[in-house]
């Protein structure tokens, strides 16, 4: 991994980054739960901002989001920002290490942050809403499991958020992706992302 991976400059360009990551994150989810897509579209201004400016801000971002949305929507969602942190760490490393260089990369990046937001996600399910998500897509899943397969709580909701988180984070990380080497390198480059020029050179999986 490169040696500035945890660097960190509360700098003009990352005080402009973090609410704008912010916004992205509230409208991806409030069109998500509006239009009940089987996904949650809340973590694409997390993963934009962690791939610019590093892990540190990635995970603010995250964390900031779901504040604003536990007071403006859902009280519960505060504890949905360890996922979003985790996210947000994760999105950061990934690319700052120079791993995600291309589709191929950043597909496989949505299935690790698709198992990261899992692995944190169910537990907090479980403890909070008695194993479903609140996402009507996932939670069918989840009755299926228990009422027809009798299978236990933990099992079901982790099938549960599989069957939400996978594909999301999938097509999040492409969308991020996709943006991200979109911008100008005169942009990019004030995050000191020294991954940006990687991607004309570099096409392996």
């Amino acid at each position: 991994m490169k040696k500035n991976i945890w660097s960190f400059k509360l700098s003009t360009a990352a005080l402009v980054l973090i609410p704008a990551g912010v916004a992205i994150n509230y409208i991806g989810q409030t069109l998500a739960q509006t239009l009940k897509l089987p996904l949650w579209l809340d973590s694409i201004g997390t993963i934009i901002s962690a791939f610019l400016a590093g892990p540190i801000v990635g995970a603010l971002v995250g964390a900031i989001n779901n504040i604003i949305y536990g007071v403006t929507q859902n009280p519960i969602m505060f504890v949905y920002a360890l996922t979003q942190v985790g996210i947000g760490l994760v999105a950061g490393i990934l690319m700052k290490s120079g791993f995600i260089k291309n589709i191929g990369r950043a597909i496989i990046s949505g299935l690790i942050l698709g198992f990261t937001a899992v692995l944190i996600s169910t537990p907090l399910n479980i403890i909070f809403w008695g194993g479903q998500t609140g996402n009507f897509w996932g939670d069918s899943v989840f009755t299926v499991a228990r009422t027809q397969l009798h299978l236990p709580v933990w099992i079901s909701s982790l099938a549960d958020e599989v069957v939400v988180d996978l594909p999301d984070k999938i097509v999040v990380a492409i969308i991020s992706y996709l943006i991200f080497i979109g911008l100008p390198k005169t942009l990019t480059t004030m995050y000191d992302n020294r991954t940006v020029e990687t991607f004309d050179n570099e096409t392996d999986a």
